[in-house]
């Protein structure tokens, strides 16, 4: 593929996608807990469980933030032009979530470019569904976590992200 990146696939089993249930962001403004996704798009969660529990996102920050849309993270030089050497399909013909306020989606630069770069939904965006892969989302009743989302702000700190199991 000149010029582009291999299209990253994890084969997990449904035993391994079962343990893929939560990522817990941890900010420098505190930490916003994100139900995972995997029945709807399992390898995005494996691919953000995999960058996540290896330490990519660790120091990073949200170098993209948009107030009344959007907050961006996950690129390695802060600048929202970076990644990981790989892409992934995009998984919008699975998803029957919706970007809502708080939805966790996977940014990229078109169809099949996604790496590492996610963003948490400030409000709801619904021209942004069937475009980009939403793979978890804040619990509506989360109030705490809601407070720390609403509190980001650019260049905020990612101390670390890690995918766990139980809350």
């Amino acid at each position: 593929m000149f010029g582009r990146p291999e299209l990253k696939n994890y084969d997990l089993s449904a035993e391994e996608l079962s343990k893929l249930q939560w990522a817990k962001v941890s900010t420098s403004k505190g930490v916003i807990w994100i139900k995972l996704f995997p029945e709807e798009a399992p390898n995005t969660v494996a691919n953000f469980a995999h960058l996540a529990n290896t330490g990519f996102y660790n120091d990073l920050n949200f170098h993209r933030v948009i107030p009344g849309f959007m907050a961006q993270g996950g690129c390695p030089h802060g600048t929202g032009t970076g990644g990981p050497d790989w892409a992934i399909k995009c998984e919008t013909n699975t998803n029957t979530s919706v970007h809502r306020r708080g939805t966790l989606s996977m940014a990229h630069a078109g169809p099949n470019t996604g790496g590492s770069q996610f963003f948490i939904t400030f409000v709801a965006t619904p021209h942004l569904d069937g475009v980009h892969t939403v793979f978890g989302a804040i619990e509506e009743d989360d109030a705490d976590s809601f407070a720390v989302l609403d509190s980001i702000q650019g260049q905020d700190a990612i101390n670390s992200i890690e995918v766990v199991e139980a809350k």
